[in-house]
Formats: structure tokens, C-alpha cells, sequence
């Protein structure tokens, strides 16, 4: 009988196939989070918000695309008005006129109707009289007549006598005013003086609707509609309603024009654009003979008759007024003469697209394309620069069909979107950069021993700081109760490199310690690693005789870590004498050559192959100036033969050496005797030609290295045996060490002597600074800070299981 689950399980299991299932939905979700293009997305959000905002109409976005508007009319700048449009100002100047009546009543007999203000309306007759004889096509009356004249009654029959003789081409202004009624707030019409002349026939309001960035933009009649849309029915359905003054002005001159719903006034430029006549140049008669040809100047135009002086405060905001650029404000007359000007000429400036929701369809078009231009590059800064040009693309375009063809296109709020799209790729791009410095610099810590990761900090100023942390921590600890660590020195994948000072010696002297790191808990790896570190350290006892082999002073283990203590080498390495401008000479180089196959044929007959020739692993010894051959790659062997050991990769061969300096033998995994040799022929030719052995040309077919250029003076005797010890086919090249030194005593029998290599010390050290004594303040030493080369850091050839950073730090520093 099959025994069914209890309950309890069933539910736990449940429940774990739930948190299983949110565990994985989590880590979708975060992987999700942390590989999104958060740059992208804030992008498509600005779209939405332009899209949006533009569709609902709201009083921002008129604002803001009025205000481009008015800038756009500004940088186009004046341009010239029809000159059938004139304004008869009633200026500072006409206003003064009554001091010169005053004066002389006789002579200025005629200027008495403007003796004071408010001006008789006989003054208003006369003019309009003297301008229709004069052939004027109509004359539009900037002044509200709804009162009585304070002059009498007979002032006020002259002027309607003069609008009955000219009945259908003058226009009265007439104003929609707020009143307060004991019902509220109200609109009522105020109108011209029945007595003068039907209102509906004769007049027209001169209200403008002031849009959202307070300045006059549509014509007058925009202000009645919106009246009317927003007044209570009860109101709207009594109100009188009135052409506007414009309008009213263009039928009176038989000018069969209407302005197109929602247009708006092209603006022809600042205050004094149009023609403007004192109004008492008219009233006078010499004025008007020598300067208005009798009246001739006004023939076939139309005449505004208003208020230009400061006196009457009738300055309006609109383009081209009270601006940046403009700070002069524009009078009443003056906007109404643009207005009156863009509709004589057809030049009203119309909604490419009129319908809000289309408008925004376009919009929405529009965005989608340049969000999808500007984040195809991943580079912040290259998205925020295709932003500028999209934004400027579309600005240009605007200004081009606003100019050319007086058509708005929706330009601020767009434009708006792209920059704060392309600000926004920046924001969230730096961020992204920080998080991912951040998380770089966590990473960093953390194998900042890794010689590539060095490489890495070394090459970023914003990193060094990590150097600094590794170091403070490291200052001051004491190994093995004797050896205080003063500085790091380099670092490796296994290893780590320190200046120390021995306590348990008189002067605390100075030597190096090298730290082998066996990252394993396997104890049958630890006994491998013992016995293999045990082995090298005898090598480095034996090669530590030679004089030019730095000592093995002690050895020890701590915590499953190996250290090796050695003698301290002051000094520089070889790299800043062959690194000059001034290249060494060919003795010099043989001089070098002859040094250390001397110490390199001590080093072979020991069984060894240093693997690691260059120019960083030989230091010149600050004491007598001989060359001291370091870093035989303790760390890389022992590493290297416990990843042998490791069956899963028996099929993979690791080389150990620097590229450039290293044969193909050994890069095969199968080093020689003669690849030192190799090696070290390298290394002269380096000194007599200046270029790293990696930048050297390979014939591919024969693999010969072409080194020699027909600038570089060289014998032809030394040319042949550098030749020979760089031969790429190992048994081609010189067989051992004595051989080369054979061909060298033979073609110069002087560098057999060893003793006159103390006479390279000059010319090598001449313009060398000395090196002062070694002390550990401030973290100094005598060794020059640039003598750790991680450009010449040796790089496995073959990828094994080993970490990236096995390669040992032993060619950086200053030891065996």
C-alpha cells in the first residue's frame, strides 16, 4: 500500500518550490536591473512626458513655446513694414505744442485745440478732415470717446459733424472692461458717444489677449472667442460684440481681410518700426505744407491716430518689446499698425499643425526618432552630443519654417525633451560609471596582487590610492618575529615582494622578503609545495655565491605561507641605461654582454635556466657599479609544476618568461640552456637600437628577426654573434655560454679581461645622478621608485585553471 505524504511535507515543499521560484525571479529581476539601459529608459520616459504635456495644452507649454516664438521674431530681427501703414502719434511733442500757443495765441492760432490735455475733439475733427481730403484710404482713432467732452458740447458736435462726413472710413476705439456690479464681477463694452456714430458701424475693441508668457501675440480677435468661451452663457448670449480694431480699420478701408483662427501677428520689429507723423504736424499749417506736401504724404494710406507718450502709459509686452534685446517698450498703436500690417500683407503667422492631438502625435514621431538616434552610441557624453545636434537640428528646422514660412511647429518642448534627454544620459551614464568604479575598485582590492591588476592601478591616477591602502596596511608588519615589512615591492598572482628591515641585526639592515602564497587547502598540495619550495630554496642558496646572485639569507613558513629573505640590492636596473636618448655604444653593450655571461655561465652550470632575462631583472649594483642578475622565477616554478600535477590540465604547457625576450622553445613550454642566451642577446640589441624585442619584424616564413637597421653602426664580426644568439631555431644558435664568450675573446681579446670592465663605470654612470644612502623615511629606499617594470611582467602563453595573475612578481623586484 503506497504511503502518502504528510501533510506538513506537502506544504514545506510547496513552500520551497515557491521561494525557489522567487529566488530565481529575484535574481531575473536584478540582473534585469543591473543590465538595463537605464539611460535608454529615462529617455522614452522624457517622450512620454513631451508627448503628453504638448497633448493636454497646458499653460507651461504655451509659455514655453511663446517665449520661442518671441526669440525667433527677435533673431530674424526688423524687417521692413508696408508703407501704407502710418501712425499719427500723439507724441511728447505734440503734447508740448500748447506752450508755443500759449505764447504767441495769433501765430499759433491753429495748435489751440491741443493747448491742454485731454485735447478738444475739434483738434480730432480737424485732423480727421484735413487727412480724408488729403486721400487717406482710412483713419483709425487709437482714443476712447465715451464721455462727454469737458469742452462742451459744441466740441463734441464738431466731431461728430467730421464722422458723419466721413462715415465708413474712420474707426472709433471701443474696449471689453471688468466692472463691479453688485451681481460680481462683470464684463461690459465700453463704446464711443452714441451722438458720433453707431457702434457696431463705426468701431472696434482694442483689447489683445495676453498669453501665458504676458506678452501680445494673436490678434484681437482671439480675445473676443476666449471671452466668450469663458464669460456665463447668461453673459455671453447679451454681450455686444464688436469686430476688433484691426479688422474694423481693414473694412473701412475696403480691405475684404480676416484674420485665420488662432493666427498670430507677424511682428515686423521694435518701437518706431512703422512711419510715424507728430499729430500736430497736421493742425499746422507749415508742417504740413513743407513736410506733408499738403497732405500728399498720407494719400492712399492708413492712418492710426494714437497715444506714443509716456504720459498716457500705453506700452504693451509683445515680441520685439520689453526683451533682452529689446527693452524698449511698444506702444498700443504700434501693435495695433502689425497688426493691421501682417493682415493687409497676408503675413499672419499660422500652426503648422492646428490640431492639438495631431500635434502631438507629431511630437511623439518626432522624439521616438531622435531618442532612438541619440542612445545608439553607449558613451554618455557621445549621446549627450547627439543630443545637442538633434536638439539644434530641430531648432534650426523651426527657426527656418517660422522665418521662411510663418509656421510654428512645437520647438520648446521637444527641444526641451532632447536636452534633458541627452542631460539625462549623462547623469545616469556617470552614475553607472561610479557604480561601476566602485565595484571595479571592490574588485580590484581584492586581487590587487595580481601584477595585470597592478598594471591596471598603475595606468589609472584614480586607482593609486589602492596601492597606497595595500601598502599602509602592510607597513610595519612583523614576519616571523624579525623581518618588518617597509615597503611593498611588487606583486604576483602567488607572491608578494617587500622591502624589510631585519630587527635581529645591529642597524636593522635592509633585505628583501618574498612571499609564496600556496591558495589551496588540499594538504597533499601544501606537502607538494613545501618540498618544492624547500628545492628552489637550496638552488638560491647555491646560485647566491656568485657574487653578482643576491644571498639567500633565511627561509621560513607562516600560516601556509613560504617566505624567502634575501639580500638587499641597491641600485638601478638596467632598463634606465639602455632606455636613454643617447643609446649606449657598441663597446658598452659588449662590455654588458661580457659581464653577465659571466655570471649567466655560473648560473648554467648549476643546472638552472633563468627563464626571465631582461632588462628589468638585472640591476646595477650602486656599490661597484657590477651588473647583479635577480629574480630566477621562484614563485612561476613552483606554481607552475603544482598546476602540472593537476591531472584536468596535464594537456596544457605553461611558459614561463617575458614575450619579446622569450624563444619559441620556451614559449612551447621546452626551455634551453641557450634561451638565456637568446634572452640576453635581446637584450643588446635593445641597448644599440632602442626598440623593445616585441616591436622587432619576424619574417613568417623563416622566422629570422630583422634588428638591424642602416642607420645603426655596428662591426660586422659583432652583428654576426648577436645574430647567431638570437637565432630562432635553438639548435642554430650558440650551444652554451662558453661559446659566445669564445667568439667575444676572439674578435676582442680585451673583454677578456675582467678586470677592465671597471673602466664601463664612466662612461654608464656619467650622467647618472648618484643614489644616496638607503633609509626607510617617508617610505623611500635607495632603489629608484620606477625600477618595478610591469610592462615587461611576464604573461602566461596558454590559459590554464590557474588565476590570471599566477605570473610572479619576483621580475619586479630587486632580488633572486
Amino acid at each position: 500500500m503506497k504511503q502518502e505524504p504528510a501533510p506538513g511535507s506537502v506544504r514545506n515543499a510547496q513552500s520551497g518550490d515557491r521561494s525557489q521560484s522567487n529566488d530565481t525571479e529575484g535574481t531575473v529581476t536584478k540582473r534585469w536591473l543591473k543590465e538595463a539601459d537605464w539611460g535608454r529608459l529615462v529617455g522614452w520616459i522624457w517622450v512620454l512626458a513631451a508627448a503628453t504635456t504638448t497633448g493636454l495644452n497646458i499653460g507651461l507649454v504655451q509659455l514655453l513655446e511663446r517665449q520661442v516664438q518671441t526669440i525667433f521674431f527677435e533673431l530674424r530681427g526688423p524687417v521692413t513694414p508696408p508703407s501704407e501703414v502710418v501712425i499719427l502719434a500723439i507724441d511728447e511733442e505734440s503734447l508740448a505744442q500748447g506752450e508755443f500757443f500759449r505764447s504767441d495765441p495769433q501765430r499759433y492760432a491753429t495748435l489751440e485745440p491741443i493747448q491742454s490735455w485731454p485735447w478738444q475733439r475739434t483738434a480730432y475733427a480737424t485732423v480727421i478732415d484735413k487727412l480724408m481730403a488729403a486721400g487717406a484710404r482710412a483713419v483709425g482713432v487709437d482714443v476712447i470717446f465715451s464721455t462727454p467732452s469737458i469742452y462742451g458740447e459744441a466740441d463734441d458736435q464738431r466731431l461728430a459733424q467730421s464722422l458723419q462726413r466721413h462715415a465708413g472710413r474712420v474707426v472709433l476705439a471701443a474696449q471689453y472692461a471688468e466692472t463691479e456690479t453688485p451681481q460680481g464681477i462683470t464684463t461690459q463694452l465700453t463704446v464711443p458717444l452714441p451722438e458720433f456714430c453707431d457702434a457696431s458701424k463705426c468701431a472696434g475693441f482694442i483689447n489683445f489677449l495676453i498669453e501665458p508668457d504676458g506678452r501680445i501675440h494673436r490678434y484681437g480677435d482671439r480675445f473676443l472667442t476666449q471671452l466668450l468661451e469663458n464669460a456665463p452663457p447668461v453673459q455671453a448670449a447679451v454681450l455686444e460684440q464688436l469686430p476688433s480694431f484691426a479688422s474694423a480699420t481693414l473694412q473701412s478701408a475696403q480691405v475684404p481681410v480676416a484674420a485665420p483662427k488662432d493666427s498670430s501677428i507677424f511682428f515686423y520689429g521694435s518701437a518706431q518700426s512703422f512711419e510715424h507723423v507728430p499729430f500736430w504736424y497736421v493742425l499746422d499749417a507749415t508742417t504740413w505744407e513743407d513736410y506733408l506736401q499738403s497732405g500728399e504724404y498720407f494719400r492712399d494710406k492708413i492712418v492710426l491716430i494714437g497715444s506714443t507718450a509716456t504720459l498716457h502709459q500705453d506700452f504693451q509686452a509683445a515680441p520685439f518689446s520689453k526683451s533682452a534685446l529689446y527693452p524698449q517698450a511698444m506702444t498700443g498703436v504700434e501693435v495695433h499698425a502689425n497688426a493691421i500690417a501682417s493682415l493687409l500683407e497676408d503675413k499672419s503667422v499660422r500652426e503648422a499643425v492646428p490640431q492639438i492631438q495631431l500635434r502631438s502625435g507629431l511630437v511623439l514621431v518626432g522624439l521616438v526618432l531622435a531618442t532612438w538616434l541619440l542612445t545608439r552610441p553607449q558613451a554618455p557624453f557621445r549621446r549627450l552630443g547627439w543630443a545637442a545636434a538633434i536638439a539644434a537640428a530641430w531648432l534650426g528646422l523651426s527657426y527656418g519654417l517660422f522665418v521662411q514660412a510663418r509656421l510654428i511647429v512645437p520647438t520648446a518642448v521637444p527641444v526641451g525633451a532632447i536636452v534633458l534627454s541627452g542631460l539625462s544620459q549623462l547623469v545616469v551614464g556617470t552614475i553607472r560609471e561610479q557604480i561601476r568604479k566602485q565595484r571595479l575598485r571592490a574588485t580590484l582590492k581584492l586581487y590587487m596582487t595580481s601584477p595585470v591588476v597592478q598594471e591596471i592601478i598603475s595606468q589609472q591616477e584614480d586607482l593609486q590610492d589602492l596601492l597606497h591602502q595595500r601598502e599602509s596596511i602592510l607597513a610595519g608588519k612583523v614576519l616571523s618575529g624579525r623581518y618588518e615589512i617597509a615597503k611593498v615591492l611588487g606583486s604576483g598572482g602567488f607572491s608578494e615582494t617587500y622591502i624589510a628591515k631585519d630587527l635581529q641585526r645591529p642597524g636593522n639592515p635592509l633585505c628583501v622578503v618574498k612571499q609564496l602564497r600556496v591558495v589551496s587547502d588540499n594538504p597533499k598540495t601544501l606537502r607538494l609545495a613545501r618540498r618544492l619550495f624547500i628545492t628552489e630554496a637550496e638552488t638560491l642558496e647555491r646560485l647566491g655565491q656568485h657574487d653578482q646572485i643576491p644571498q639567500l639569507l633565511a627561509t621560513f613558513e607562516e600560516n601556509h605561507e613560504f617566505y624567502l629573505v634575501q639580500e638587499f640590492i641597491a641600485g638601478h636596473p638596467l632598463t634606465i641605461e639602455i632606455g636613454r636618448r643617447q643609446l649606449p655604444s657598441e663597446t658598452q653593450i659588449l662590455q654588458i654582454l661580457y659581464d653577465l655571461l659571466g655570471v649567466l655561465e655560473f648560473v648554467h652550470r648549476q643546472g638552472v635556466i633563468h627563464r626571465d632575462l631582461k632588462p628589468s631583472n638585472i640591476i646595477r649594483r650602486q656599490a661597484d657599479g657590477r651588473l647583479v642578475l635577480i629574480d630566477f622565477g621562484i614563485a612561476k616554478k613552483i606554481t607552475t609544476q603544482l598546476a602540472a600535477t593537476n591531472e584536468k590540465h596535464s594537456q596544457f604547457t605553461v611558459s614561463v618568461g617575458t614575450p619579446g625576450y622569450m624563444p619559441g622553445e620556451q614559449s612551447a613550454g621546452y626551455p634551453q640552456f641557450n634561451s638565456d642566451i637568446y634572452a640576453l642577446g635581446m637584450i643588446c640589441i635593445e641597448g644599440l637600437t632602442g626598440r623593445h624585442p616585441h616591436t622587432l619584424n619576424q619574417d613568417a616564413k623563416t622566422g629570422t628577426i630583422s634588428w638591424k637597421t642602416p642607420d645603426l653602426v655596428i662591426s660586422p664580426e659583432v652583428e654576426a654573434v648577436l645574430t647567431q644568439m638570437i637565432h630562432h631555431d635553438f639548435t642554430q644558435r650558440y650551444p652554451s655560454v662558453q661559446a659566445v664568450k669564445a667568439d667575444l675573446a676572439s674578435l676582442f681579446s680585451a673583454l677578456a679581461i675582467p678586470q677592465k670592465m671597471a673602466e664601463l663605470e664612466d662612461d654608464l654612470l656619467a650622467d647618472e645622478t648618484p643614489l644616496t644612502d638607503v633609509t626607510l623615511s617617508n617610505d623611500t629606499v635607495a632603489l629608484p621608485e620606477d625600477w618595478v617594470d610591469l610592462d615587461d611582467a611576464a604573461l602566461p602563453d596558454v590559459t590554464v585553471t590557474l588565476p590570471k595573475d599566477w605570473v610572479d612578481p619576483g621580475s619586479e623586484g630587486s632580488e633572486g
